[in-house]
């Protein structure tokens, strides 16, 4: 049986990357961004893009529950979704970096905790978190 696979920031980069060489790899592939039209092309290689934005709970709890009942379960995760800033401490409003925090943190915390029961129930899961620093 295949296994499902949970990728966000499918849209572009290294998610993008990873939705297609496992798609390609026979996984079931759910492609998870904000701007779903961004990911349209990649149904050519049988992903399913599925909207997501981390940092909405019901945006992800939707997800979530979107894809277990599609596929029974989530075997793996991928958190991808994230980005960086650059600047001085000092530049940075505060409303920026809690929603920086939100996005590449706590997106991916409540994501971990919306799959993790599911994965123990099947004796069976991967959680992969990604992460980059900028230049």
């Amino acid at each position: 049986m295949k296994k499902t696979v949970l990728i966000t920031g499918a849209s572009a980069g290294i998610g993008r990357a990873t939705a297609i060489f496992l798609a390609e790899h026979g996984y079931n592939v759910y492609g998870a961004a904000r701007r779903i039209e961004k990911m349209a092309d990649l149904t050519a290689y049988g992903i399913k893009p599925i909207v997501l934005d981390v940092t909405v709970d019901h945006s992800v709890e939707a997800c979530v529950e979107q894809i277990i009942n599609e596929s029974g379960s989530i075997d793996i995760l991928v958190n991808n979704a994230g980005f960086g800033s650059e600047g001085a401490i000092e530049d940075v409003t505060k409303q920026d970096a809690k929603y920086q925090m939100d996005v590449n943190v706590f997106g991916a915390m409540h994501l971990t905790q919306l799959v993790l029961p599911k994965m123990r129930e099947n004796g069976y899961g991967k959680i992969i978190n990604i992460s980059s620093v900028c230049p």
